[in-house]
């Protein structure tokens, strides 16, 4: 039964294997080694009889009480330069004499040379490198005496090399045994290894993230190494599935994260930034007087200083998973005119979440809406008062006479026009801002456009002598909306009729284009405008001069009208005083 089940015990045969290689290979080395370090030390054994054969002629001879190194060449006849190189060198490394250059007096100094180096303080210096003087390379061999170093070399060449390798006559008798054992545990190693080997195939699938499925590749043998192996294939089944669902959800979480308005971000309990859009450092560098792209920065920031308590506080509480309900906190931080709400959230395992809402046009909104109801308010109750008063006089005075009550109709009349008025203005003002995109769009000739308002206004114009300059070719043409237009231009015109005088002189005229854009300038020669008053004068119910503008029918809303008409078609426009007086506007529409 034992033998059947196949334990992991007959898998120690590969010990066995693996020791009896570690044995062969130490044996293998160990002989090339000490083949080696024979030929070596007879290699160094002729190097060192020829320093004691030239160290014998330079005593012999006083060669180096004379300086006279140069008779050294003798010894040529019994080590030829082709043979053997001797240099001798003295203590300060000035080369005194080498057979294989003949100018050796002008040799660099061989104090430094590695070999030299080591003869001054051993026994003797070897060294095998490449000679800068010869250009070849050598092994060394230097040896010190009295007053000097003889060194002594032979060229690295292929029989050098070829004499200092070992004989490898023993290794056939190794390989043959080595063989003997292999085929012996081949069975063993191959039977034992199958589980191991299709777990690394699997696990270099899973590497190469390929695709895993159930085959031969992942069936095991009956032993204890193949049940663990394919439990742990299932584990690994169960985790991709789990994996591949979280990546799914993290896709989507993603995609959502960028393509919120709101900046987010996540954090774990040691505030480390885990997740983040780029909606947030948009916004903490504009909630910050100073820029960064560190996420985590916002905890040193001041104006986050308040939720860093919250979070401190939270993350540090020992009864946070006692709670019904997971902490969260939110406030408002205002910088330079924006608005934002700053909310966090924790979740079960004390990470959190940071939220950062921009609500600077809705309370910009807010605010002007309610601005706009005071101001509405405020325009109304004159002819609202107005009209009451002439009615209660008409009906507080039945026998006035008939002149009279004309005349206090025609006021009545003409004040509920001025509310009529206000209402369309605010209505299309409304229009404009909130669904622009609504109004339908086309070609539109403006010269033929623009003679209409003038037609339009045609009394008035006559009544204050007032001339009209156009400079518009008849082939020029906007894509807008004809009514939008109509009412930018129909504005300006009343806006100068009313306020600018008699006898004045109205250009209008389209003074340059682009690829995408007419550019127009609408100006008069009347009193203009002072400066302090034209950075206001697009604002809704703004008004130069009060009393004046009430009793010549304004409603305070034809330039801001005149403004978001205009933007509502990507175009810009601005108010100055125009060089010759007058008041000048220049603005731009879509082609």
């Amino acid at each position: 039964m034992l033998f059947n089940q196949k334990t992991i015990r007959w898998k120690l045969f590969l010990y066995y294997f693996l020791l009896f290689t570690i044995f062969i290979v130490s044996i293998i080395l160990y002989q090339n080694r000490r083949e080696q370090n024979f030929r070596v030390t007879q290699l160094e054994t002729t190097l060192d009889e020829y320093t004691e054969i030239t160290n014998r002629f330079i005593e012999h001879n006083s060669l180096f009480k004379d300086k006279t190194f140069s008779k050294l060449d003798s010894l040529k006849t019994i080590i030829p330069a082709t043979k053997a190189r001797i240099t001798v060198v003295d203590f300060e490394g000035n080369v005194l004499y080498d057979n294989t250059v003949a100018d050796f007096s002008h040799m660099e100094n061989h104090k430094e040379r590695p070999e030299i180096q080591k003869s001054l303080y051993n026994e003797f210096g070897e060294n095998i490198r490449h000679s800068a003087t010869t250009n070849e390379e050598y092994i060394y061999y230097a040896k010190s005496y009295k007053n000097y170093v003889i060194r002594a070399a032979f060229v690295y060449d292929i029989k050098i090399k070829a004499f200092l390798k070992a004989d490898w006559v023993f290794i056939p008798f190794f390989i043959f045994l080595f063989l003997i054992f292999g085929f012996l545990l081949r069975y063993i190693a191959n039977h034992i290894g199958d589980s191991i080997s299709k777990l690394k195939d699997f696990a270099v699938k899973i590497r190469r993230n390929e695709t895993i499925t159930t085959d031969d590749d992942t069936q095991f043998s009956n032993d204890e190494l193949g049940f663990i192996s394919s439990e742990i294939i299932q584990l690994y089944q169960q985790l991709r599935k789990t994996k591949t669902e979280l990546v799914l959800e993290k896709e989507k979480l993603i995609s959502h994260l960028f393509v919120l308005n709101e900046g987010v971000a996540f954090f774990s309990p040691q505030k480390q930034v885990i997740l983040n859009n780029s909606h947030f450092i948009f916004y903490i560098n504009n909630i910050s007087e100073e820029s960064t792209i560190s996420v985590e920065h916002i905890f040193r920031l001041n104006e986050f200083q308040e939720i860093n308590l919250f979070i401190d506080k939270t993350v540090s509480g020992e009864d946070f998973h006692q709670l019904s309900e997971l902490p969260r906190m939110e406030y408002s931080v205002q910088r330079d005119g924006s608005y934002f709400l700053i909310q966090c959230i924790f979740f079960q395992d004390k990470s959190f979440e940071i939220v950062i809402t921009d609500n600077t046009k809705l309370a910009k909104r807010s605010m002007m809406k309610q601005q706009m109801t005071s101001n509405i308010a405020h325009e109304l109750k004159t002819p609202i008062a107005t009209v009451k008063g002439y009615l209660e006089t008409l009906l507080n005075n039945p026998e006035l006479a008939k002149p009279k009550q004309q005349y206090f109709i025609e006021k009545a009349y003409n004040q509920s026009e001025r509310l009529t008025q206000l209402v369309n203005d605010i209505a299309l003002l409304n229009k404009i801002e909130e669904s622009s995109e609504l109004y339908p769009r086309g070609k539109i000739y403006l010269k033929k456009l623009v003679d209409e308002v003038v037609e339009s206004f045609a009394d008035p114009i006559q009544q204050k002598s007032v001339v009209i300059e156009e400079n518009i070719d008849n082939h020029i043409t906007v894509n807008a909306n004809y009514s939008l237009i109509f009412s930018v231009f129909r504005n300006l015109l009343e806006n100068s009729l009313n306020y600018a005088g008699k006898g004045i002189t109205i250009h209008i005229s389209n003074y340059h284009e682009d690829e995408t854009y007419h550019y127009f300038t609408f100006y008069d020669n009347g009193p203009g405008v002072a400066e302090e008053h034209l950075p206001r004068i697009f604002e809704r119910f703004y008004r130069v001069d009060t009393g004046r503008t009430r009793k010549r029918g304004g409603t305070g809303l034809g330039l801001a009208i005149v403004k978001n008409a205009v933007l509502s078609f990507k175009g810009e426009i601005s108010a100055r005083t125009h060089k010759g007086g007058g008041l000048e506007f220049i603005f731009s529409l879509p082609k």
